[in-house]
C-alpha cells in the first residue's frame, strides 16, 4: 500500500508522468464508453426491419472513441505544464480534428438518412430521388459553414463582426437577385412535384410546346419541333398551366379531326372512308382502334368527327397531315361533298 502511495506521488509530482497517465486513463475510459454504447444501443437497434440505424450505429463508433482520446490529450496537454503557445497549438488541433470527425460522420448520417426518406417518399414529397442531389448538397453546404464556425471559435477567433457583415451582404444580394432567388426555389418545387421529365413533350399555357432537354434550377430547357431551343425561367413555368402530352401510364395522344360534309352525303360510306384512312397510317395505332362519331347537324352540314390515338404526341402534327390529305383524296374520289358556308341573296324584283 505505502508503494502504490509513493508511486501515486511520483506521478501527481512530475508533470510529465500526469499527463502520460491521464491519456492511459482516457484511453481505457473511451474503449469501455465505446462497448458499453454498443452494447446498450444494439438492443434497439436489432428490433427495428430498417438497416439505416444500424449503419448509423457502425459509423458512431470511432467519433465517440476519439472524441473521448481527444479530449484526454487536451487535458494531459493541459497538464503537463507547456509553454503557452505550444499548449494552445496543441489544444486547437485536437479541437479541430475532433470537429473535423463529426462533421464528417454527420455528413454520413445526413446523407444516409435522406437517401432512406427519398426511397419511401411519396411522388410528391419534396425530398425524392429528382431533388436529393440537391438536398445533399445543400446539407453539406450548411454542415460546413457550422463546422467553420465551431473551427474558429477552438482557435479562440472571433468572427462575430464577420457573420454580422455577411448578414448584410445576404440580405442586399437578395433583394438584387430576387429573380434568380425564385427561379431557384421554383425549380426545386418543380423537381419535387415533377409534373414532367426530361424527354417529356409538354404544352405551356404560355404557347411554348416541344421536348424538355434540361431541368435546371433556374430555368428549363425545350426543344420544338422546329429544332429551336427555348430557354423558360422556372418562375414561369411554375406559375403557368403544363400539359404534359407524354403524361399517363402510356404515352399515347388522342386526335380529334372535326369536319362537315354536306347534306344527302352517304354518311355510311363517309365513315367508312374516315376509318380506313386512319387505320391504313402507320402513325395511327391498332389499338385502341380507330372510331367516327356524328356530332351535330350543323348549318351547311353534317358534323362528323374521326377519332384516332397516336403513340407519340411529337407525331400529332404529320399524323394530321396524312390523315387529312387522304381523306380529301378519298372524298373526292367517292363524291362525298365537303360543303363550305353559303349565302342566299335574294335582290328585290324591279
Amino acid at each position: 500500500m505505502d508503494q502504490l502511495k509513493e508511486y501515486y506521488n511520483l506521478i501527481i509530482a512530475n508533470p510529465l508522468l500526469k499527463s502520460a497517465s491521464l491519456v492511459l486513463i482516457f484511453v481505457f475510459i473511451a474503449k469501455i464508453t465505446d462497448v458499453v454504447f454498443t452494447f446498450i444501443f444494439k438492443k434497439f437497434v436489432d428490433k427495428t426491419e430498417t438497416k439505416l440505424d444500424d449503419r448509423i450505429l457502425q459509423l458512431l463508433h470511432k467519433p465517440i472513441f476519439y472524441s473521448i482520446l481527444f479530449v484526454g490529450f487536451i487535458v494531459s496537454i493541459k497538464t503537463a505544464t507547456l509553454p503557452e503557445y505550444i499548449e494552445f497549438i496543441f489544444v486547437g488541433c485536437f479541437k479541430t480534428a475532433t470537429i473535423f470527425i463529426w462533421l464528417f460522420v454527420i455528413s454520413k448520417i445526413l446523407i444516409m438518412s435522406m437517401e432512406w426518406v427519398s426511397r419511401k417518399a411519396k411522388t410528391n414529397s419534396l425530398l425524392q430521388k429528382n431533388t436529393l442531389p440537391l438536398f445533399n448538397n445543400l446539407g453539406k453546404i450548411a454542415i460546413g459553414i457550422f463546422g467553420a464556425y465551431f473551427v474558429f471559435l477552438s482557435w479562440d477567433i472571433n468572427i462575430n463582426g464577420i457573420l454580422a457583415s455577411a448578414g448584410v451582404l445576404g440580405v442586399v444580394l437578395g433583394l438584387a437577385a430576387k429573380d434568380t432567388v425564385s427561379n431557384f426555389f421554383a425549380g426545386i418545387f418543380l423537381l419535387a412535384d415533377a409534373p414532367f421529365k426530361e424527354g417529356d413533350y409538354i404544352l405551356l399555357e404560355t404557347g411554348e410546346r416541344g421536348f424538355v432537354t434540361q431541368m435546371g434550377l433556374r430555368s428549363t430547357r425545350f426543344m420544338t419541333r422546329d429544332d429551336i431551343e427555348i430557354t423558360i425561367p422556372n418562375s414561369v413555368i411554375a406559375t403557368s398551366k403544363i400539359v404534359n402530352e407524354s403524361g399517363g401510364p402510356e404515352e399515347t395522344e388522342r386526335v380529334r379531326i372535326t369536319m362537315l360534309i354536306a347534306y344527302g352525303s352517304n354518311i355510311d360510306k363517309a365513315k367508312e372512308v374516315l376509318t380506313d384512312v386512319a387505320s391504313k397510317n402507320n402513325n395511327v395505332l391498332k389499338n385502341p382502334a380507330p372510331r367516327v362519331r356524328f356530332r351535330e347537324f350543323a348549318d351547311h352540314g353534317i358534323r362528323i368527327q374521326l377519332l384516332f390515338w397516336i403513340h407519340k404526341p411529337e407525331s400529332r402534327g404529320r399524323t394530321v397531315d396524312a390523315v387529312n390529305t387522304e381523306i380529301y383524296k378519298e372524298f373526292s374520289r367517292k363524291n362525298i361533298i365537303i360543303p363550305y358556308p353559303t349565302m342566299e341573296v335574294l335582290l328585290p324584283e324591279k
